[in-house]
């Protein structure tokens, strides 16, 4: 079982870098703006 299990691992491995080639690699999410707290002065 571990045989296939090092197969398996492999074959993702393969998928996943065969995907990056064909699409570009992940897209990291956008950072969430912090909010800045300003002073209103008026």
């Amino acid at each position: 079982m571990d045989y296939l299990d090092k197969i398996i691992e492999k074959i993702k491995n393969f998928a996943r870098k065969l995907v990056e080639v064909l699409v570009g690699p992940e897209v990291e999410p956008e950072l969430e703006m912090i909010p800045i707290p300003v002073r209103d002065r008026r």
